[in-house]
């Protein structure tokens, strides 16, 4: 069996984990997050010099998020649960420890600090749980899509091959969750001009990701490299998903009210599972036939459009909901709890879904994943904006703001703003923020390189993970080094 091949078989036929493995994922990063957020604090309560060196920020924040999420999936991935203990443990301490040596500390009990927190005000000008998000998504990519190719990334992990729910399943559906956020119909901008018009640039504007699409599909036929055909067809990739899904997306928005994107997200989907159900259009997506025409060679590709549209729908809703102007604390605790209600109510939907109808299927991406992919989405959120709050305390508590990516207390002075945006021009998190594209595409690109040099099958977890360290390490660098140049890659 040719070497190619090999590849293909060692990712094929998968059945995926259990939903609630997955969700256990989702405390990981917000936990690193907090970490990095309170060594910082503490760093400076120690009398500490911030900002440090340039190397210094990078290494930092290499080590506190990336490199825990590379050795939650492979070596650590069956102890993952001890791992998440461990961290909460050690930052709950450290917040015991900054409560109780505050600088002005309160008589009497506990209820005046925390009432009078709950309702300080915080600064509107972002949602920095979001943007983490977006990033952290877009990180996990990264790793897995190398990550998977080698035996120390568990095989429970990766894309199923027609039902079942893998970490890397959750990975595609949230990609498109995390565009659909931050579009402009979600940050509330209108349409200028005819709608017509609209659509037709936003139809000119997906060109980067067609492009991308056709550069790596003839990129790998002209390479022989390893593929496999029933994630997206023989000709089809994530990056057509993406262009399709936008335009789509952005004709549907210029015709049917913002506010009713949840509706459309559910009529979408709902329509798209009876006719999997009353059609044999379920049987044409799953079946092993032969692929001569264009439509039965990418017909997963093409058909599982219309559950990513559905999903990027419903996170149109959500970034509505996320981008309202909120000055609060206890206005975003409220958002928190509202985050973690609707993860928890379509959870029991997807169970009785799961029940009734059929599991989830990425490769149809059927009515089941785009609910499971917006309830695993809306959980992560909730834990991302929970450990927001919670070091949004720890900096009032410490009087210390000077943590990128997070809240900042209102009424800030001046000198700590310009201190603030220095933090924020050497943290990691605003480096792929800026250029998430090119990350994505620096992460394929590397992805290939990394396959042609190094026989993956055959190399041990050690070496395995020194390989996935290096290579998330120079896609850092990388992105790191254009975000300090104050550079944007963005030609259209």
């Amino acid at each position: 069996m040719a070497e190619a091949e090999v590849k293909v078989a060692f990712v094929s036929n998968l059945n995926g984990t259990t939903v609630a493995e997955v969700s256990l994922g989702s405390f990981l990063a917000p936990l690193c997050l907090l970490s990095r957020g309170l060594f910082l604090i503490v760093f400076h309560l120690s009398r500490g010099v911030l900002p440090f060196f340039k190397g210094a920020h990078l290494l930092l924040d290499f080590t506190t998020l990336i490199m825990p999420m590379v050795l939650s999936c492979t070596v650590l991935s069956d102890i993952l649960h001890w791992v998440i203990v461990g961290l909460a443990v050690v930052d709950l301490c450290v917040l015991y420890l900054l409560s109780k040596n505050r600088k002005a500390p309160s008589r009497g009990s506990i209820s005046g600090p925390v009432h009078s927190f709950l309702h300080s005000h915080v600064e509107t000008n972002r949602v920095p749980f979001v943007t983490a998000f977006r990033v952290l998504v877009n990180v996990k990519t990264a790793i897995s899509i190398l990550a998977v190719d080698f035996s120390v990334f568990p095989r429970r992990y990766a894309k199923t091959e027609t039902y079942g729910t893998g970490v890397m399943d959750f990975g595609v559906g949230a990609y498109v969750m995390a565009n659909a956020l931050v579009c402009p119909e979600a940050r509330g901008k209108k349409i200028q001009g005819s709608k017509f018009r609209y659509v037709v640039k936003q139809v000119l504007s997906v060109w980067p990701l067609v492009l991308l699409g056709l550069v790596r599909l003839a990129s790998v036929k002209s390479t022989g490299y390893h593929e496999h055909v029933s994630e997206y067809g023989i000709h089809w990739n994530f990056f057509f998903t993406l262009a399709i899904v936008r335009v789509v997306a952005s004709a549907l928005l210029s015709v049917f009210p913002i506010s009713s994107s949840w509706l459309i997200a559910l009529l979408i989907s709902g329509v798209y599972q009876v006719v999997l159900e009353t059609t044999d259009l379920k049987s044409f997506i799953i079946q092993n036939s032969e692929r001569t025409t264009f439509l039965e060679a990418n017909r997963e590709g093409i058909f599982s459009v219309v559950g990513y549209v559905a999903v990027y729908m419903a996170g149109v809703q959500v970034g509505l909901y996320l981008m309202r102007p909120r000055n609060l604390v206890k206005d975003w605790i409220l958002v928190v709890r509202n985050l973690l209600l609707g993860s928890f109510g379509l959870w029991l939907v997807l169970y009785v879904c799961q029940t009734y109808v059929e599991p989830v299927s990425r490769r149809m991406a059927n009515l089941s994943f785009c609910i499971w992919t917006v309830a695993q989405s809306l959980f992560f959120l909730s834990c991302l904006s929970a450990a927001d709050v919670v070091l949004l305390f720890a900096k009032v508590v410490s009087k210390f703001s000077l943590v990128s990516t997070s809240w900042n207390p209102a009424g800030s002075s001046q000198t700590d703003g310009k201190l603030r945006k220095k933090m924020d021009e050497l943290c990691l998190i605003q480096s792929v923020n800026r250029n998430q594209l090119l990350f994505f595409l620096l992460a394929n690109l590397m992805t290939g390189l990394t396959n042609i040099l190094v026989d993956t099958l055959k190399s041990n977890d050690f070496f395995a993970v020194c390989v996935l360290l290096s290579y998330m390490f120079m896609n850092s660098l990388s992105i790191f080094i254009l975000h300090i140049c104050n550079i944007t890659i963005k030609f259209w």
